[in-house]
């Protein structure tokens, strides 16, 4: 799968975008919503409360948005809005530091 203009795939993007510890913690959090997701649809009770482990990975982000209706479909987006701001700022951070305090190279 190879990107429009520029050639590169989209996974190379995607690591240029949230480096290779962002996509990590991503990953972590889509996998622990799937989780989520899969014990509270296997629950019986109703009283499933998985969807809050998922819910504090991905805060504060999530937690913007969790304020909206009542959903299921909701609460995904919450999660998934949450853990990509997160994801683009340790993204940016490991960017920062790997830098060392020196100057972005000119374009």
């Amino acid at each position: 799968m190879t990107g429009t203009a520029s050639g590169r795939s989209v996974l190379h993007r995607l690591r240029g975008a949230f480096g290779v510890v962002g996509l990590a913690y991503l990953a972590l959090c889509i996998g622990l919503l799937v989780w989520a997701i899969v014990v509270s649809a296997t629950d019986d009770s109703g009283e499933s409360m998985a969807g809050v482990i998922p819910i504090f990975a991905a805060a504060p982000g999530s937690l913007v948005l969790l304020v909206l209706p009542e959903s299921a479909v909701m609460l995904v987006a919450a999660i998934l809005f949450g853990a990509l701001v997160n994801a683009a700022i340790i993204g940016w951070c490991t960017r920062v530091l790997r830098r060392g305090g020196r100057p972005d190279p000119a374009p």
